[in-house]
């Protein structure tokens, strides 16, 4: 939360998040993403760069996904959200058949 703040004393444009979410109690974890979107709808673009995929792509306009340090797949963040690779690989979800 310091961090966050520190960050935007400065009024930027565009403000720089790396893991905001990592080693916060869960209560924490939904505040920051609330804050974050706050911060946002105050017209600051957010670069997010988060492992909570899951709560992530609930909060992003647009997502990259990389793995082995590669771009896999780009898109709207809800039509990631929608994505079997993502549903199985990131959020332990699956169809059965």
């Amino acid at each position: 939360m310091l961090a966050i703040g520190c960050g935007l004393m400065s009024t930027p444009k565009l403000l720089m998040l790396d893991e905001p979410s990592l080693g916060l109690a869960p209560l924490m974890v939904v505040h920051v993403f609330r804050i974050v979107l706050k911060i946002n709808g105050e017209g600051v673009t957010i670069l997010l760069v988060e492992q909570n995929v899951n709560r992530t792509l609930r909060v992003a306009e647009f997502a990259y996904v990389l793995e082995t340090g590669r771009i896999n797949l780009e898109g709207p963040a809800n039509r990631l959200l929608e994505n079997p690779h993502i549903k199985k690989a990131y959020l332990g979800l699956w169809r059965s058949s």
